[in-house]
């Protein structure tokens, strides 16, 4: 086999949400999200500036330009451009993302939006309990709606809910409004039929009104395997793939549930308020394309997994060290290899293209001022992903879009933690201390240009 040169109109880019990076909590009407109102701890910080790109996004648009990214993904807060959730909008707030929008497409930069990231606007989540109620997922595809009309015609590419799946974990709790409940697991199916509910009407309202724009949904890809070739570790390892995968994916591109998942609702008389149409809405998807996130792999033991347990629960109990892979401080490993198969694995089964939109290795950095943060860890990462990302392009066949890393401008964790860094950018600041916020690129950022700026065609170190 030659040297493959890849697309040229491969997308390379940056992945973030809202409230990782904006700031501005309190300005121009924005209402406040849970996020808003969560506390800093000893080793946590407050959502209240993050990054501030509400104030310096040319200079960080300048830095991806600079990078020759072509490709941006943000959020658009719920609460900042409907202060109440479900009432007026706030022309305020969405004149920043016009400002936002248009200084990507100056720069060349395709926009992508993701319309939700966990930032529940805080009035729903009190008044709703947030998306276990009904009228919040009306209210969520009402501001969809909305948004899409807005930027049809200078956003082309779509996404509803960001790692679409953890509404099938007990993660659901800490990211829908939950604020008062047991937690119980049909809550949790609950929710998550809600937020499927939501995709369908909002990837139906785009195709039946805009042909040209893609809407695709989005897992956090729960690449796993099983920890011996002990039959009862491959077999939970096939109900979580099948619970936290397959499930979701055979809605976006099917319509439908999976059967297996279907009959442990029966067979468990679990109540996720299906009602009379919900089939109907349901079998209105047809993704365009299907987008996760991909930082690593785990590995399941079936023995430590109680008999009562949900497969959608298995990964809280038997989730087990592999003695085949290294990992990072949060124990968290590297497994390009995985990513080659997730890769592959959902072209094959599913035939829509496949665009893998965060990727990235988490990493405690500190900056002296003056000296480059050498982060060759990082290169080594991306390296090796976007080789696999190749392999499964050009030797197993896959069609892949883009490839978008995560946070690639320092930006908090989704838990608070501004020390655990992804970017190769460098951003000024500490969980507690927002210093200057000054911008300093970082080994990797030389590496990554060098990259983008032959389309990925040569990868060298």
């Amino acid at each position: 086999m030659g040297k493959e040169q890849m697309p040229r109109d491969f997308f390379w880019g940056n992945s973030v949400s809202s409230m990782q990076t904006e700031g501005a909590w309190q300005e121009d009407g924005k209402g406040l999200s849970v996020y808003d109102i969560r506390p800093e701890t000893a080793t946590t910080m407050n959502w209240h500036d993050a990054i501030d790109e509400y104030h310096r996004y040319e200079e960080d648009l300048d830095l991806m330009q600079t990078m020759h990214m072509n490709m941006y993904r943000v959020q658009i807060s719920w609460s900042r451009v409907c202060p109440d959730g479900d009432g007026n909008f706030n022309e305020a707030g969405l004149a920043y993302y016009d400002r936002l929008i248009d200084a990507m497409l100056e720069r060349q930069i395709e926009p992508m939006i993701c319309l939700y990231h966990f930032d529940m606007p805080l009035k729903l989540a009190e008044k709703y309990n947030g998306l276990i109620s009904r009228t919040v997922m009306a209210a969520f595809v009402r501001f969809s709606e909305m948004v899409v009309r807005r930027y049809a015609d200078k956003v082309k590419y779509w996404l509803t809910f960001n790692e679409h799946n953890l509404y099938f974990t007990d993660e659901v709790f800490e990211i829908s409004g939950y604020m008062h409940g047991n937690r119980s697991l049909s809550d949790m199916y609950r929710i998550f039929h809600h937020t499927m509910l939501a995709h369908a009407q909002v990837d139906k309202f785009i195709h039946d009104n805009y042909s040209d724009l893609k809407i695709g949904g989005m897992l956090a890809f729960a690449a796993c395997y099983p920890a011996t070739s002990k039959p009862e570790d491959v077999f939970a390892n096939r109900q979580i793939d099948e619970f936290l995968n397959h499930n979701l994916n055979s809605a976006f591109a099917n319509g439908r549930y999976s059967n297996e998942v279907m009959q442990y609702v029966a067979n468990h008389h679990i109540d996720w308020d299906f009602q009379a149409g919900d089939e109907l809405i349901l079998s209105a998807q047809k993704a365009d394309f299907l987008a996760f996130s991909y930082y690593r792999t785990d590995t399941i033991n079936a023995d430590k997994i109680p008999s009562d347990a949900a497969p959608n629960r298995y990964l809280n109990f038997g989730n087990e060290k592999n003695r085949f892979l290294t990992a990072n401080e949060w124990q968290w490993t590297i497994d390009p290899l995985g990513f080659r198969n997730v890769i592959a694995t959902l072209f094959s089964r599913y035939g829509v293209p496949i665009f893998p939109v965060e990727n990235g290795i988490g990493w405690r950095e500190s900056w002296n001022g003056k000296d480059m943060v050498v982060d060759d860890y990082r290169i080594a990462y991306h390296q090796s992903h976007i080789q696999a990302m190749k392999d499964a392009m050009f030797v197993d066949g896959a069609k892949v879009l883009g490839y978008l890393g995560w946070g690639l401008i320092d930006i908090p964790s989704s838990h608070a933690d501004m020390e655990k860094r992804y970017g190769v950018v460098y951003v000024n600041r500490t969980n507690h201390d927002l210093k200057d916020l000054k911008r300093v690129p970082k080994k990797s950022f030389y590496w990554l240009q060098k990259v983008l700026a032959d389309n990925g065609n040569n990868l060298d170190l």
